[in-house]
């Protein structure tokens, strides 16, 4: 009974509450019209000028366009929680939590509060009884009374969740300390639903492992290791919104760059920013962004099609060749090497001669020395000269002045001599005039053409070229081997080499190549603080090389990083990280802090369980997520005997996924070549029309699809379907183990395991 009152009372104060939207909304729209008006006139009446009225008028018109959207997309579920607080010697208050704040300006109340506020941690982390939350101004204590979740329903509160009330405890569930374990039902409600064709933002049902990273300060490194379907991704990117709120004052969406795997990912993270309110930022794989900031020309051979060509090919030999060489290209060892490649260059660049104007010297080798190896040794090797350039540019008029002072003495000795060695007559009164036309010629040669002769000494002295620089560090074959010292074996160092000067022939950009190419350029020219990054987030980064991870941390502001990813799910095993303290010692130098994600969300105790049979068998150590209490059906091994028995087997399936809610069936093959064998199987037998999904594809549906292995990486469906899994596709081998786990980890609610012949070993 209590309960009725008090859903009753709840969506009555929605009511409200909805009616104020519309109100306020009504209100603002009439003010947008308004200023549209008005800025239409100011435009026609400045014919293209600047107008300061016009540009006070557009900031205002941005403003409250900004609070209608506001308000319109808050008009379905303006809230999701609320909390009564009592802060000590003050009254208990109700505050109610939602995507964004909601304020009445005319009263100067705030209706609802946004939940990256300070207050709403206590929905997040706070428990009832004697609660803090930390402000602006310190830290508040209190008492929280009551922590309320909402269960919306096509805009209408359908239930109500209260911290304490309805909890449950699932005795049948007994985690390894043989505790019982506890689970929230509001969240177990919210894993049932069916997932959507992109991710989406989860602000209602936050974890509190979870806020406690989305809410750390940001002039730090963190590094989150995450278990497949700990929500990371979804963690790193509220994490971003967080940011952008409690430092709105000093970032901007433009200071932040999301690095993540590949086109279909970054389609799949895209609407979560937006419906959080955050726009522009920069969302790149990070060949892309490292192809622009390079300014190459070519096309990219990506690390995904190179793992297709691990996967698909048979000569050993060569995949050996393969991987070896994008292990060394990856590597800090590597790194050292092009130090000491650097070394080289500063010292072949003291090589200097003197800065001459026709002739004259106006600055000493000896000076530029001194400044280039000792003064400015600090910095980049280029933005050494560019320092020594402007340096020189404030002394260069009166060097040239002296220059001109010494011509006229030179000049001056020479039509004394004259004078006093002719009598006056035409002949030397001639002489004289050609002596000092050329001397006026020259020093009028002086001052239009030193400026030109000074800019091309730095011209050519500065002129390093990224490119030809990584090329050289190959081709030179003495030089290799002072630098490597016996590091990099010739067979290999000769397959380098070739590889490199075959991509040079055919305009191909190996993404192997392309974080040495960019770490030479960042040495080089330097990055100034004003071109880095506030902020910088990288996802799946299990998958990048310590040197990738090394030059992005070059690219963010005081290595202001988040850092996400999975040890278990490092495929491109043969260059990406296999251990986070290795990455934190090697490239943040031990100042970074690690948090483990130990909650599973994503899929059924039964599909995570499955699972972690494989993860378990991995050289990792790592420790199996736990997985919040939501039991499904088992997941179902089924051996099939021809083409015409898996789709039939299969289209049963989409039957039973569609009949029960769902929508998104993944079929996973191993390689890409194996999909294209499913689809053609699939257009023959099934009863359904299949989507192969491919690397370049930049979205997709999820509905129904044929999608190879390495790219289900961070996607999640209904159910998934494991083509063949038997022990010649998935061996026992280190790749393998983790390609089967990112496959086995995609499920929500259903799993399936087709194979053919004998199963996998990884499954016995």
């Amino acid at each position: 009974m209590i309960k009725e009152e008090q859903l009753s009372y709840e969506k009555e104060h929605l009511k409200e509450t909805k009616q104020w939207l519309e109100d306020a909304a009504y209100t603002q729209g009439n003010e947008e019209q308004k200023l549209l008006d008005k800025i239409g006139k100011l435009k026609k009446a400045s014919k293209g000028k600047y107008n300061e009225e016009l540009e006070t008028e557009e900031k205002i018109y941005n403003i409250v366009h900004k609070n209608l959207e506001r308000y319109r997309e808050s008009i379905e579920q303006p809230y999701f929680a609320r909390i009564d607080f009592r802060e000590y010697r003050k009254k208990e208050e109700v505050f109610y939590i939602g995507k964004f704040g909601l304020g009445d300006m005319t009263k100067g109340e705030e209706l609802v509060i946004d939940w990256r506020a300070p207050i709403a941690d206590l929905y997040y982390s706070g428990t009832q009884g004697d609660a803090y939350y930390r402000a602006p101004i310190g830290v508040v204590q209190g008492e929280l009374s009551l922590k309320r979740k909402f269960l919306f329903d096509q805009g209408d509160i359908k239930d109500i969740f209260d911290e304490g009330i309805n909890e449950i405890i699932l005795k049948s569930a007994i985690d390894d300390s043989g505790e019982n374990a506890l689970i929230d039902e509001f969240l177990k409600i919210n894993l049932e639903q069916s997932t959507g064709r992109k991710l989406k933002e989860v602000v209602a049902t936050i974890q509190k492992e979870q806020n406690e990273i989305i809410r750390a300060e940001k002039n730090a490194p963190i590094i989150v290791q995450g278990s497949a379907g700990s929500g990371k991704t979804t963690v790193a990117l509220h994490r971003l919104a967080y940011l952008l709120y409690r430092y709105k004052e000093k970032l901007d969406g433009q200071d932040i760059l999301v690095i993540a795997p590949n086109k279909l990912f970054l389609d799949y993270i895209s609407e979560v920013l937006p419906t959080l309110g955050v726009g522009e930022v920069k969302q790149k794989t990070f060949e892309e962004f490292a192809i622009d900031y390079l300014k190459l020309k070519g096309k990219l051979y990506s690390k995904d099609k190179k793992l297709q060509n691990v996967l698909e090919n048979e000569d050993s030999e060569e995949v050996k060749y393969i991987t070896n060489s994008s292990k060394i290209k990856g590597s800090m060892v590597f790194k050292s090497i092009m130090d000491r490649f650097l070394l080289i260059l500063e010292r072949e660049s003291s090589n200097m001669e003197n800065i001459t104007i026709q002739g004259f010297t106006i600055f000493e080798k000896t000076e530029i020395k001194r400044l280039y190896v000792q003064d400015m040794k600090h910095m980049p090797i280029n933005k050494r000269k560019d320092e020594i350039k402007r340096y020189f540019s404030l002394k260069l008029n009166e060097k040239l002045m002296k220059v001109i002072e010494k011509i006229d003495f030179q000049y001056e000795y020479q039509i004394s001599r004259i004078k006093k060695q002719m009598d006056d007559c035409p002949e030397r009164r001639q002489k004289l005039i050609e002596i000092y036309d050329e001397r006026d010629s020259f020093k009028n040669k002086i001052r239009t053409e030193g400026k030109n002769e000074f800019d091309a000494y730095f011209d050519n002295w500065k002129g390093i070229d990224t490119k030809n620089l990584y090329k050289r560090l190959f081709k030179e074959e003495e030089l290799f081997d002072e630098l490597t010292d016996g590091v990099i074996p010739k067979k290999l160092w000769s397959y380098i080499v070739e590889t490199l000067e075959n991509d040079d022939v055919q305009g191909v950009i190996d993404s192997d190549d392309i974080a040495p190419l960019l770490y030479l350029k960042l040495m080089v020219e330097g990055v100034p603080d004003d071109k880095k990054y506030k902020h910088i987030v990288i996802d799946e980064a299990q998958d990048y090389s310590p040197l990738q991870m090394c030059v992005a941390s070059m690219l963010a502001l005081g290595n202001s990083m988040t850092i996400v990813g999975d040890l278990g799910q490092g495929i491109y095993y043969y260059k990406g990280i296999d251990q986070w303290e290795k990455l934190i010692d090697d490239v943040f130098r031990g100042e970074c802090t690690y948090i483990p994600l130990t909650q599973s969300y994503r899929s059924t105790i039964e599909i995570i369980e499955f699972a972690n049979k494989v993860l378990k068998k991995q050289k990792n150590n790592l420790k199996p997520a736990t997985p919040v209490l939501r039991h499904g059906e088992e997941p179902k091994i089924i051996k099939y005997e021809n083409n015409n028995d898996f789709a039939k087997e299969t289209d049963a399936i989409v039957d039973k996924v569609i009949g029960s809610g769902k929508n998104s069936v993944a079929i996973i093959g191993r390689t890409f070549d194996e999909c294209k064998k499913i689809r053609d199987i699939m257009k023959k037998n099934s009863i359904y029309d299949w989507t192969l999904i491919k690397e370049a594809d930049k979205n997709i549906k999820l509905d129904k699809i044929i999608i190879p292995s390495y790219l289900t990486k961070g996607l999640e469906f209904d159910c998934s379907i494991v083509f063949n899994c038997n022990d010649q596709i998935y061996s026992d081998n280190e790749l393998d183990k983790k390609l089967l786990y990112v496959v086995l980890t995609r499920a929500l609610h259903y799993q399936y395991v087709f194979y053919n012949g004998s199963i996998s070993n990884l499954l016995s």
